[in-house]
């Protein structure tokens, strides 16, 4: 699946290349056929000066230099972003770590962790349902820095699906949740972007991958 995500990636960088090749010769050709109509139609009694035509030979050098220089950045840029799949294609399997909101709960356990600037004498997890039934975890107190939770379905009796998470501390900070899933498959998107399909999380992007923490067995 990785050689062909990578393989169509490059069809597209091969696509777009040949179209902005295609767009830089109309261009130039464009180009010249308004340098020659120029030179021809100029009043042989008074010859334009010479050194304009080279100023457009030299502005045309400079536009194609950039048109190529905008054709090697769009290939680059799809190379990258095939090798992007590819690196976290290798990854499918691991356990990973997604700063989220929202948690996709049935009976299994679910671990999590929060990072916390300063200490916390009371630290509560809200967990809220489709129906805006709010369940609270109260996690207890916490010293600064990351602290991990783990979320038990059945001790809880939390009905299986999907749950917005927020955590309220009594010194007023709001930190963001981080939940642990198995990375499962990594695809691009019609649009080109690449999604990543965790388990208890569904599908997210990449940038919401904040650690890696290896193969599970």
């Amino acid at each position: 699946m990785q050689t062909s995500l990578f393989t169509g990636s490059t069809g597209n960088t091969n696509n777009t290349g040949n179209t902005i090749a295609s767009q830089n010769n109309a261009t130039q050709d464009m180009f010249t056929k308004l340098l020659v109509a120029q030179i021809r139609n100029q009043d042989p009694l008074a010859p334009t000066d010479p050194s304009q035509f080279i100023n457009q030979l030299t502005q045309q050098a400079q536009t194609e230099a950039m048109q190529n220089l905008s054709t090697l950045t769009s290939a680059n840029a799809s190379v990258l972003q095939s090798m992007q799949v590819l690196a976290l294609g290798a990854q499918v399997g691991s356990e990973v770590m997604v700063n989220t909101s929202t948690v996709q709960l049935d009976s299994a356990k679910v671990s999590g962790s929060i990072a916390l600037s300063s200490n916390s004498s009371k630290t509560t997890l809200t967990l809220k349902d489709a129906a805006d039934k709010e369940y609270k975890i109260e996690l207890g107190a916490k010293a600064a820095g990351s602290a991990a939770f783990t979320i038990n379905p059945q001790q809880l009796g939390l009905p299986a699906g999907t749950y917005t998470m927020a955590v309220t501390t009594s010194s007023g900070e709001k930190p963001s949740v981080d939940i642990a899933g198995k990375l499962s498959s990594v695809r691009l998107s019609s649009s080109g972007s690449m999604i990543l399909n965790v388990a208890n999380l569904g599908e997210v992007s990449p940038g919401a991958i904040t650690g890696f923490n290896g193969k599970t067995s």
